[in-house]
């Protein structure tokens, strides 16, 4: 890949990332206060556990960029975050300042291939749809949680019956 093909991407990708960014932090701030317990099965996530999955593997991937590798570290939650609205207000804290340093990036860096685990070995642009899709999969998850739980699912791609979508005036 060339740095103008990365450039072209990258082009594409960043406002896509940072429009995905305000759905996750709106499914985030879904989960109703005192459900953040709430699992569908003994063997899946708890809401706050799926809530901090989606939100720290994000800025995990920022954080990888900027460091211009992807190294697994404790992944574990503060101590300090008990609910699902400390997640999202740390998460909208970080992500858009991160994300604005990723962009800055040149576009040699996006057409350098960075390896992942020994499992991928691609140019650095690839990587961010492989965020957006593991940030879909997971939001899907918690979304599935939401009626369950007594919350309500935003507005996604479209409208949901809980926040239908609007007709343009």
């Amino acid at each position: 890949m060339t740095s103008e093909q990365a450039e072209l991407l990258l082009g594409v990708q960043i406002p896509a990332i940072r429009k995905e960014s305000e759905i996750t932090a709106r499914v985030i701030k879904a989960v109703p206060s005192g459900q953040e317990s709430y699992r569908p099965d003994p063997n899946g996530r708890s809401a706050l556990e799926l809530v901090w999955h989606i939100a720290s593997s994000d800025i995990w991937f920022l954080d990888g960029f900027l460091a211009g590798k992807f190294e697994m570290e404790d992944d574990s939650m503060p101590a300090d975050f008990s609910n699902s609205a400390d997640i999202a207000a740390w998460y909208e804290d970080e992500f858009g300042p991160k994300l604005d340093r990723v962009a800055k990036l040149p576009a040699d860096f996006w057409a350098t291939p960075i390896p992942f685990f020994g499992i991928y070995n691609l140019p650095a642009v690839m990587y961010w749809h492989f965020m957006m899709l593991h940030t879909a999969h997971h939001r899907g998850q918690l979304c599935a949680y939401l009626r369950p739980m007594g919350g309500k699912v935003p507005n996604i791609y479209g409208g949901s019956f809980d926040e239908p979508m609007e007709s343009p005036k």
